[in-house]
Parts: structure tokens; sequence; C-alpha cells
């Protein structure tokens, strides 16, 4: 056991190792890898001789004592500059050669016939396939430049941004060999406030370049089973499910649960597990890997005992943690070896080795050994919510332990006991209090977890599930215990597979009745930093062993987290946000009082859109809960697309449109009517003017562009005109007419296309920034380089959703506002403006002013 000095100077290192990875992290442009490799060298160089001292200096001392220099030497200040520097060179050159194998921005937008593998377990969805494609090296160069070795693809028909037009979709399997003709792009995503980062994901997974699957000249089979053994074995078992479980819902669950396809499950039981709170049950988490590792544990050790000579060769306890540990990364293989798996089994594999050689450190330390063990193999795992939660959680429940045990150290895992030949009758008695003993152990470690991480999810996620607690308490037993081990055995009896599809069912109609309970999931704005730190520490005060006077100072330190201030400009001023949504149009404004909303951007495919993937997270996370209108510029799919998923998420209590009656987003709601020109309203002393269309053109035959909703906005001496799809006809009718046109900002009329953004109307709006809202390289060429030469020529700064992502525009903020590519700037990230590679400096994203 180490000592308390040696356990905190080894804790001091692992703190800065990790320490280095997270300021790594921060970094908004890489260095070149040869100084990432030189910053490496003379970390190493120091710390070394920062170990030889302190071993000269300690003498006699043994063990540890001798690793790490007494502090009142400075030796030991520099080996932690050492360590923290190593941490920060180490992830830097790990970066480094992920960005190098960037797709060259010469290759975007080409038709490029290659040679690879389905190297995954392909996801279909509605509109066709989505899998990672390996390339053949004979075919990675064009042109003199280098394909990336690893491709995410997506193969689709019908509706999709991305869709083949013609030939129908294969039966596309994994370890096929395939000839295709693909058109890629560098990895670029929407980026928007508190959203989700897909660059970074991409990132983590060594993928970049994203494109799909174009039908001309025809795709050829190559080979049936040509590699990805692993890929080819889990589809055979997904498909095995699905042949032999009647419900399709239930299959999809346990196809989840043995090999990791989460896009079996279909999007509504995602919501209903992810409102009971029990959504980390139905993916391949932590849970389910320590799980399998603690069940082949206890395997190993019973046959172990009964073999002398093994005993003799290895202790039947380091037998079953190794035995587990094996089981437990061949589960997370068989699953996908998904990251949140791969963490797992490295944290497992650093406390089995940790074990192994004899070392019973305190468990906060055996903890950070885990964090550094996993942040030198994963650096991006520190800015994944899954990696604080698991070890949150196991902290939570080892803090929790009464004070003895933590002075003692971790506690040991109970070795299993050989069954009796015979039980006798006190035998028989003794069952009911060990059920007994069981449940209240488990209820005490599940009250543990709900209130120890319902800070730490609502910093992550803005939302807790207030009926988790109950949906927890029996669904953790049944997946982790009963499903799980079902769905996994099944690939051996199949017909174990009804039985878990039956406890899935019955589950499932549990889980529905909780969910549909009214305010089932409580969300809440995101709180500034100061509020999630003393919710954090709320959250340690209730579970430590601690006297209830000290732990009742939870309860105003939470207050913050659970009731977050939120920031509303003063009376007679707005905040907007134009958010980035791709190839469409979406704008969030808000009052002090009032929350409004124009357009919902674009359906993506059939089972995404914008309003899903971005608006009601954002809504929510900024507290713009309820709308107060919803404004439907026109009935183009890049304006509506998401609007279905607004009214179905959100309170919205009243829509204004120019969509026809009968429109099916207009069925059935009152609280709908038209926007018409002349129509004037004020919210808290800011005023709003619908400017177009006019009332007679309802009678008209008119293209829908022609009838987009237009909308002047001013407070607080700032205003912005929001335009739709008007095109040089209506913006001719609206500079005739004498409308007040003149604002600070304009939301480019139909993003930037060649047939809007007339010189009259320009210099009639005479706006000193303009906005494109428009997706990377989109099929339209929006905004058109003719269009922009028109902006630049009168000095109107241009910004642009690709190279911006999303636009806030503050009433105490700069006058050009601010792009969230700028404010949260990662070496991840793409540079949209230019195309150049994550990593690269950017050049703004405003330009002719």
């Amino acid at each position: 056991m180490a000592g308390t000095g040696t356990g905190g100077r080894l804790a001091a290192l692992g703190s800065a190792w990790v320490a280095g990875v997270a300021l790594h992290l921060q970094q908004p442009a890489l260095w070149s890898g040869a100084s990432y490799a030189s910053l490496l060298g003379a970390a190493v160089l120091l710390g070394g001789a920062a170990w030889l001292v302190a071993r000269r200096r300690s003498g006699g001392s043994s063990g540890a004592e001798r690793v790490v220099a007494t502090p009142r030497h400075g030796w030991f200040v520099v080996g932690t500059l050492a360590v923290a520097s190593a941490g920060f060179a180490a992830s830097g050159w790990r970066a480094t050669g992920v960005a190098g194998q960037t797709l060259a921005p010469a290759l975007e937008g080409r038709d490029l016939g290659i040679d690879g593998v389905v190297a995954s377990l392909p996801q279909r969805g509605p509109a066709g396939w989505r899998f990672r494609f390996d390339v053949d090296d004979a075919s990675r160069a064009v042109d003199g430049r280098r394909l990336p070795a690893r491709l995410s693809l997506g193969w689709y028909a019908g509706l999709h941004e991305d869709a083949a037009v013609a030939s129908p979709l294969p039966e596309l399997r994994a370890g096929q060999r395939w000839h295709i003709t693909v058109r890629l792009r560098q990895p670029h995503g929407n980026l928007n406030p508190h959203g989700f980062d897909y660059e970074l994901y991409l990132f983590e997974r060594g993928l970049r370049a994203t494109g799909y699957v174009r039908d001309a000249p025809p795709p050829r089979l190559l080979a049936e089973a040509a590699g990805a053994p692993v890929e080819r074995l889990r589809q055979g078992v997904r498909d095995a499910i699905f042949a032999t479980v009647a419900d399709p819902r239930a299959a999809g669950v346990l196809a989840a649960l043995a090999v990791g396809d989460q896009s079996a499950i279909a999007r509504d039981d995602w919501n209903v597990f992810r409102h009971t709170g029990v959504a980390h049950l139905m993916a391949i988490s932590g849970l389910h890997v320590t799980m399998f590792a603690w069940l082949a544990g206890l395997g190993v050790a019973a046959l172990w005992r009964r073999s002398p000579r093994a005993m003799l060769w290895l202790a039947v306890p380091l037998a079953a943690r190794w035995g587990g540990l094996a089981v437990a990364a061949g589960y997370a293989v068989m699953a996908g070896w998904g990251v949140p798996a791969q963490r797992t089994v490295w944290m497992l594999a650093t406390v089995t080795l940790l074990q192994t050689g004899g070392l019973r450190w305190p468990w906060l330390l055996v903890l950070l050994a885990a964090a550094v063990v996993v942040t030198a193999i994963d650096p991006w795992a520190l800015l994944q919510p899954g990696f604080w939660l698991s070890f949150s959680a196991v902290g939570l429940l080892m803090a929790a332990a009464p004070m003895t045990a933590i002075a003692d150290g971790p506690p040991r895992q109970p070795e299993p006991v050989p069954p009796s030949p015979s039980l006798s009758p006190s035998g028989w008695r003794s069952w009911p209090r060990r059920l007994a003993d069981g449940a209240r152990g488990g209820l005490r470690t599940q009250v543990i977890a709900t209130v120890g991480l319902t800070p730490l999810t609502l910093v992550f996620f803005q939302q807790v599930s207030l009926v988790g607690f109950a949906a927890n308490l029996v669904a953790i037993p049944l997946v982790t215990l009963l499903v799980t081990p079902l769905a996994v055995l099944g690939m051996a009896v199949p017909m174990l597979w009804p039985l878990a599809a039956w406890v899935v069912g019955g589950l499932a109609a549990g889980l529905g009745a909780l969910a549909s309970l009214p305010g089932a999931v409580w969300t809440v704005p995101v709180a500034p930093l100061w509020a999630q730190a003393a919710g954090l520490l709320a959250a340690v005060l209730v579970v430590m062993p601690l006297p209830w006077r000290i732990r009742l100072l939870a309860l105003p330190l939470a207050l913050a987290l659970l009731v977050p201030p939120r920031p509303v400009p003063p009376e007679g001023r707005f905040d907007l946000v134009a958010a980035d949504v791709g190839q469409g149009t979406a704008v969030l404004l808000r009052t002090r009082g009032h929350v409004l909303v124009f357009d919902t951007g674009a359906r993506y495919s059939r089972e995404s859109d914008a309003g899903q993937r971005v608006l009601v997270p954002l809504l929510r996370a900024r507290g713009d809960e309820p709308v107060d209108l919803l404004m439907l510029s026109h009935r183009d799919s890049d304006h509506v697309g998401g609007a279905q998923a607004l009214l179905d998420g959100l309170d919205v209590r009243r829509i204004a449109s120019s969509l026809e009656a009968g429109h099916p987003l207009l069925e059935g709601r009152a609280n709908a009517g038209r926007c018409e020109a002349g129509q004037r309203w004020t919210w808290d002393g800011v005023d709003f003017a619908v400017l177009h269309p006019p009332a007679a053109d309802y009678e008209r035959a008119l293209k829908p562009n022609a009838m987009s909703c237009v909308l002047r906005v001013e407070g607080g001496g700032r205003s912005i005109l929001l335009t739709g799809d008007i095109e040089r006809a209506q913006e001719a009718a609206l500079v005739d007419s004498g409308a007040p046109l003149r604002s600070d900002v304009l939301i480019a009329p139909h993003h930037g296309s060649r047939t809007s953004s007339s010189p009259a109307f320009l210099d009639a709006v005479a706006p000193a920034t303009a906005v494109f809202q428009a997706g990377y390289r989109n099929r339209f060429g929006h905004p058109a380089a003719e269009v922009l030469d028109r902006y630049r020529a009168r000095g109107i700064g241009l910004v642009t959703s690709p190279a911006c992502g999303a636009w806030e525009w503050r009433h105490d903020g700069p006058a050009g506002g601010r792009c969230e590519r700028e404010r949260q700037r990662r070496y991840w990230h793409h540079d949209g403006h230019r195309g150049g590679p994550p990593g690269s400096p950017a050049e703004g994203p405003t330009a002719g002013r």
C-alpha cells in the first residue's frame, strides 16, 4: 500500500499528466509534429534527470520512495512539470498524425473511383446505408495526393441530400470488397452553442473524410468476404437476431446489446429510454463491459479451484481478474470496439495490473491511474461526458463507503465460495436474509448513483429524468443481469433470444408508461461555470459519509444548477442566433420576455432534421421555452423541415406562415395564421414588422419563394431584416413600396442565390453585416461568387455558416456579432472558409469591411 507521502506525490504526477492532456485540448491550432516531438524528448530527459537526482538523494529509501523526489529539493516540481509537458506533447504528436490524414482540399467534390472493404457493420436507415470504408492502398493515390485510409461513407436513395439518383441500393454487408465511385469532402459538421461536436467525433475515430457513393459509373462488387472477419460475425449475429425474434423493436434492443448496433433501436424507443434515464443501459457502456468482467471472474474462479495444478501456477484471485478482463475485452470487440467500451477495457486493465503487482493503492489513486492510461491512449476522452460519468460513478460509490473502508484502501471483491453439497435448514433460512441484504445494497447503490450523478447529468445534458430512479431500479438488474447475458448467450443458443425479447417487451411497456407521466423529464438551461462547480460539489457532499449538518450545505450549493439564472436582454433590446443548420435557414430571437423562431432548417433524411438535431437542444439549453411565435417563411423543406420536431418537442404558442391551407404542419392547429405585410407588434420595447407578402398575393398562383415572409426587427438602436427566399421581383417590390428596409444586419435572401440580392435591394437595406445560411459545399453553389462580389463592393461584412458556425448577435456584444467557430476554435475543427485541414490557421469568417 502506498505511503501517505508517496501516494500524494504519485497523485500529483498523475494529475500533472491529465492536466497536460487537458491543456493540449484547448489548442486552437496544432503545432508541427517536430515541435511536439522535441517537447516530448525534452520532457523525458528532464523527468529522467529529476528521477536520478531523487534516487540519489533518497539514499536507502526503497520502492516508490525512490521514484519521486522530496518536495524540499525542488526536483519534485521539476518532475511534475516534465510529466505535464509530456502529456501535452504526446497528445499533440498523436493529433498531428490524425490531422495529417485529412483529405486534400483539391480532392473535395470530385468523383473518385476507389477499391476497398466495408470495414464496419453497415447501419441501415430509411434513406440508405452508413458505413466505414477502408481504402485499398493501391487506390489511395490520386493526382499525387493520398486519400485517407478510412472513410465515413453513405449510400443513399430517395429522401436524402446525398442520395444516388437512379440505381437501387444493394444489400450491403461487412467484409465485402467494392469498386465504387465516391464524392468526398473534409470532415465538416454544424457547430452550434452547446451542440454535439461532430468534427471531434470523427477526429477521435481517425475518420478524415466523409462522403457518399455515386451511381455512375455503377458500383461493382469485387468479393463477398474479403476482410473484416469480426464485423462479418457481428452482422451474422444481428441478422440471426432479427430472423429469430418476431418483434422488430425488441430485436433492435437485443442487437444493440449483443453486437453494439445502436441504429437498430427505433428513434421513438430512444426517446422513451432517454426520458426514463435508462439510455445508458441500451448502449454498450462501461456498465455492460464491467458486468461481463465480474461474471466471467466468478466463473473462472470457480473453475480454477477445481485444478490444484492451476492454483499452484497462478492464484485464484489473479486468474479470476485476468479471465474477467479477457472476457470483457472480447465482448467489447464483439460489440464493435466503440470508444466507450475501449475506455472501460483500459480502466479494467489498469486496475488488474495494479492488483497483480500487489499494489493496494487508495481508490482515488487507482482511478487516477486509470485516467492516465485512458488519456494516454485516447486524449480526446477528456471531452466526452461518458468519461466523466463513468469515473464519477465509481468515485461516488467509493466515496460513499464508510470512512474505515476508505482508510484501509479499496474494498476487496469477495471471492466466490464453492457451493455446499447440501443445504442445511440454517442455510435455507439464510437465503431470505441474503436476498434482503442484496436488495438493501442495490437500493443504496442506486440512491447514491442517482443523487450523485444528477448534477453531472444536468451539466452535460441539461435534463434529468424524474422517473429515472424508479426506472433504473428495475431496468439495471433486468438489463445487466438477464437481458444482456441472454442476448450474448443466444449466439450459441438462439432460442434464448425470444425469452430475452419477452423480457424486453415487458420492460419497454413499463418504461413507456413512466415516460408518458406528466413532468417525467426536468429540463434546465445551461448553467454558468460557477453554478456547475457548486452543483458538483453539492453531489459530493450529499453522498459522502459526513455529518448531516455538513451535508445540508448541498442544498444551497445545488440551487443555481437546479434553477440556473437565464441571461436575457434588457427592455428594448434583443439577442439573436443564426443557427448553423447546413443548407437552410433558422434564426432564434429573444427579447426580455419573448422568443421568436424564424424558420427551422432542413429535413436531412427521413429520420433526421434540423429541428430535432439542432434547434430543440439549442432552445432548451438557452432556456428559450416556450416559443411565443414560430414564423415559417414559406413551404420549402430547407425552411420548414425541422418544424414538426419543434411542434412536437416544445410549447409553441403561435404560428405565422405563408403555408397554404391544409398543409400538414397546420392541420388541427387553431393557433396558426398568415404572415401579411402591415402586421406590427411590440415585445418588451422591441418593434416587429412584417413587410411581405401582401395579402393579395395569397390569391395569386405564386411559387413558394415569392411568398416568403419578410420580417424586420428593431430595438436598442439595432435592426435586422429576415428575408426567407425572396428573389429579385420581390426585392424590387419591397424597394418600390417604400418599406423600411434599412437594417444593420441582413439575413441574405435565398442563401446568396444568383436570383436574389439585387443591387437596388442591397442599396436600400445598406447593412453593415450580411449572414449567409448555407451548407458546406452545397450542391446549389450558395452563396454565388458574383453575389458575394456585390456585397464586398459595398463594404458589407460577410458571414457564412460553413466558416462561422452559428452566428450570435447580442445586445451587449460587438456590432459585427461573433462566430461559434471563432469563439470555440479547436484544432480539430474544420476551416470552412478556406477548406484547409483542421488545425491550420483560419482566415476570419468576415471579409470586405
